[in-house]
């Protein structure tokens, strides 16, 4: 069964996570569609005042052998890619703070989502190369003071939602100071830990994650009227997971 949803696009009454509610999930989708749109209109009006590089415009359309016709669709996709990228951090951290128990802090706070139940604390990041190194100290010494303050017992992880190289990994967050050369103090509640396991540990469902990717795809097109087609011979979304996490 279905219903309405603001007249646009409609919700399945039956629940398609076991851990979230269809409503939240959807609405969190929706906010990524719509903001990812309007900034890809925004990148289109201004890809050329973006100051596109032709000296590397040359240099890689030759190397590729290819038109810079073909180029400039590539860079326009690469951009393209690079600002829906940079709402996935946003995404995940909503999604995590519609679990039960969790809420999400929004946008300016120390840290982004919170599970008073379990005494956790959390900073998303979408890509384990997302923050650099200088700032990781930022990361590790906001926890720390939200620890040594108002969120004293609690543990605080740094969450990279795709790690490197497949690894899993929950372990004392350490990074190392750019200036001083050293790392800062092991300290067994301030961790780093990767986007599956952080989701497995936020629902109690060691396959949280790949249920949320598995039913995008259904949500999307929904949300767009339009149904995903596999391409025949075309590599799978599926396999493109497992070789990730």
């Amino acid at each position: 069964m279905k219903r309405q949803y603001n007249k646009k696009f409609t919700i399945p009454t039956d629940p398609l996570l076991p851990f979230m509610d269809n409503e939240k999930l959807y609405v969190r989708v929706k906010i990524v569609i719509d903001s990812a749109r309007d900034a890809l209109k925004k990148n289109e009006k201004q890809f050329y005042g973006n100051s596109v590089d032709p000296f590397s415009a040359l240099f890689d359309a030759l190397w590729q052998n290819i038109s810079l016709t073909k180029w400039l669709k590539q860079e326009k996709s690469r951009q393209n890619q690079k600002t829906l990228q940079n709402y996935l951090g946003d995404f995940h951290q909503e999604i995590i703070g519609s679990f039960k128990n969790w809420e999400s802090l929004g946008k300016g706070k120390v840290f982004d989502v919170k599970n008073d139940g379990k005494k956790i604390i959390a900073e998303i990041k979408n890509k384990h190369n997302t923050t650099k190194g200088n700032h990781k100290i930022v990361i590790y010494d906001d926890l720390k003071e939200q620890l040594d303050t108002g969120y004293g017992g609690y543990k605080a992880y740094y969450v990279e939602i795709i790690p490197k190289n497949k690894k899993v990994y929950d372990k004392p967050f350490t990074p190392s100071d750019n200036k001083t050369h050293f790392q800062r103090p092991k300290n067994e509640n301030i961790r780093v830990i990767d986007g599956k396991s952080f989701y497995a540990l936020a629902t109690g469902d060691k396959d949280a994650l790949k249920k949320i990717y598995a039913i995008l795809p259904k949500v999307i097109g929904d949300i767009l009227k339009r149904e995903y087609k596999i391409v025949e011979g075309d590599a799978s979304f599926e396999e493109l997971f497992n070789r990730i996490y």
